[in-house]
């Protein structure tokens, strides 16, 4: 039996998605985004130019969840199935997008450069429980009009998992459009293997920007799935209770819904969100507040009532330090998603409410990731019964170490971790030097990156992909990719 929470029910749910149906019908969405606007006009939303708000009843909302998929897959750069978006299937993927890194030698947070980037890059490619990559920061060392599309060139020159990633520019999607073309070699090949999802963040309360809306609708034009980030802040741009939250999450998650499947039905989506509480008493988001946590595993509940694949920002800490906080709160998210069957899990290596990263933390997150997979696949039994004989051998040789049964069964059932997480006995633990679980942690992230193996891209792939963002940084007055000196 495979273990599985819930936190709402049929009957809350369903009354919540009622609620978030009203919203959108007699208060609307704002969208900042004059072509969307009209375009949903054509297409039977009421809209109010002068307010700039859509009105989505019942049939357009209908309409759009009709269309869109109950389920897609993801592919790495060489067409390897690594995703099914299905069921309670869970993965995890890196948080992001953070803007500082911290740096385990000096102990203190720093600005990314290119050459941590691509350390990511090798570290993530190795780290067996991470399913994908994500563009998880942003290098400092370059023009910040081409960020966004260098992290994807970097991820797709340096490693083979698919990217999540998404861009904070209209402009900057051409280029990642045509960088994921060069890997899949034409628009159907890449409809058909999706490469990336793009993260697409409505703003609290009820609200797209330009540049969000229009990015939602240029994924769908290209089949690029996409996932909605939505983020009500419980007290402060949503409402304090966790439902009222819950509702204006799902109004806004509907609407870019509607919005991608308007513009291209059948368009493959992630129901996600970032949402938080907020503490009043910091002023902060805490990503690790268990209130959070629960908002989360509660609108995956929602997205998979409304036939949706599902996302969410969980399994990250609002510490500075790789500690126990840090431990405490990823551990606890992980778990919660994992036993709430969200699909699509990001967070791992993310400290310090989603401003920074630590390639230790991943290494140690990796192996949360594993264990909390083992424990949904739950206990089932496994040549057990009938148990006399087994008990009968045990009985005779005093121990079960070398019977058929253990030798048959001991990788499944056991889950074993790296050497990251200390089981050593004490005596063994000094022998072996006495490390602490940062220095274990870094000695793992040195090791994982030395035993790095290339991408296996053919030639003119990387070719075209880095001529494509060498004609991306020359418009911005960089004469070279700071990669190439590495």
């Amino acid at each position: 039996m495979k273990p599985h929470l819930t936190f709402l029910g049929k009957e809350l749910v369903e009354r919540i998605v009622a609620e978030a149906r009203t919203v959108l019908a007699e208060l609307g969405v704002e969208i900042h985004n004059a072509d969307l606007l009209t375009m949903l006009g054509e297409q039977g939303v009421r809209v109010d130019p002068k307010t700039k708000r859509a009105f989505l009843n019942d049939t357009v909302v209908d309409r759009a969840l009709g269309s869109a998929p109950s389920s897609f897959k993801l592919y790495d750069v060489t067409g390897a199935e690594t995703h099914d978006f299905s069921g309670d299937n869970v993965h995890f993927t890196p948080g992001s997008a953070a803007i500082n890194v911290l740096d385990h030698k000096a102990g203190k947070i720093r600005p990314p450069t290119t050459a941590d980037f691509v350390k990511y890059v090798k570290l993530v490619s190795r780290l067996d429980h991470l399913a994908s990559q994500s563009t998880a920061f942003i290098p400092a060392d370059v023009h910040q009009n081409i960020s966004d599309s260098y992290r994807l060139y970097l991820s797709l020159m340096f490693g083979t998992k698919p990217v999540v990633t998404g861009t904070f520019t209209i402009d900057a999607f051409n280029v990642m459009r045509d960088l994921q073309l060069a890997v899949r070699g034409d628009e159907a090949a890449l409809t058909e293997k999706p490469l990336t999802v793009f993260s697409c963040c409505p703003t609290a309360p009820l609200k797209w920007s330009d540049v969000t809306s229009q990015n939602v609708v240029d994924c769908a034009r290209y089949g690029i799935p996409v996932e909605y980030i939505s983020m009500p802040l419980s007290g402060f741009v949503a409402p304090v209770t966790l439902v009222g939250s819950l509702v204006q999450h799902t109004a806004e998650t509907l609407s870019g819904v509607v919005i991608s499947q308007l513009a291209r039905p059948g368009t493959p989506v992630l129901y996600g969100g970032s949402p938080a509480i907020f503490d009043v008493r910091y002023e902060t988001t805490p990503m690790g507040a268990v209130e959070t946590m629960m908002i989360d595993c509660a609108f995956s509940e929602i997205g998979k009532h409304l036939g949706l694949p599902t996302q969410a920002y969980i399994s990250l800490s609002d510490a500075k330090r790789l500690d126990a906080q840090a431990g405490l709160e990823t551990s606890m998210g992980a778990t919660l998603a994992a036993l709430a069957g969200i699909n699509s899990v990001s967070g791992p290596g993310m400290l310090d409410f989603e401003s920074c990263i630590s390639l230790e933390k991943l290494v140690v997150d990796n192996e949360i990731c594993g264990m909390t997979q083992r424990l949904t696949r739950g206990i089932e039994p496994r040549d057990d019964f009938p148990s006399l004989q087994l008990f009968q051998e045990l009985l005779k040789e005093q121990h079960l170490l070398i019977s058929k049964h253990t030798r048959r069964h001991l990788r499944a059932e056991h889950y074993f971790p790296g050497p990251v997480i200390d089981r050593a006995n004490r005596a063994r633990w000094q022998e072996e030097g006495g490390l602490t679980l940062g220095e274990r942690a870094h000695r793992e992230v040195e090791r994982l990156v030395g035993e790095y193996e290339p991408s296996p891209l053919a030639d003119d792939t990387r070719n075209e992909l880095t001529k494509l963002m060498s004609a991306e940084a020359r418009r911005y007055g960089m004469d070279s990719l700071p990669h190439s000196e590495l």
